[in-house]
């Protein structure tokens, strides 16, 4: 059963942590040993940038996430924090 929404718990404070925890985890990948491959592998998914020309005004479009095992590590603990919060 879904647990009710707590007046304390704010969306952005979410977005904000999930954010940091990607970061950090992210950095700590960028910083690893050649001999820590395992930790350091990744998928890649989302949509690549596309651009729309309406010859007065060009719109692109496109993301593009990279998940790693630390970086989804930093996800879970942002996660995690914020539910104790």
């Amino acid at each position: 059963m879904a647990r009710p929404f707590r007046a304390g718990r704010n969306p952005f404070v979410l977005f904000l942590l999930l954010l940091s925890g990607a970061l950090v985890g992210s950095a700590i990948e960028s910083v690893l040993p050649p001999a820590l491959s395992l930790l350091r592998s990744a998928a890649s998914f989302g949509l690549q940038p596309s651009t729309l020309d309406l010859h007065f005004m060009q719109l692109t479009f496109g993301f593009i996430v990279t998940l790693g095992p630390l970086t989804a590590l930093g996800l879970i603990l942002g996660y995690i924090v914020w539910s104790r919060i």
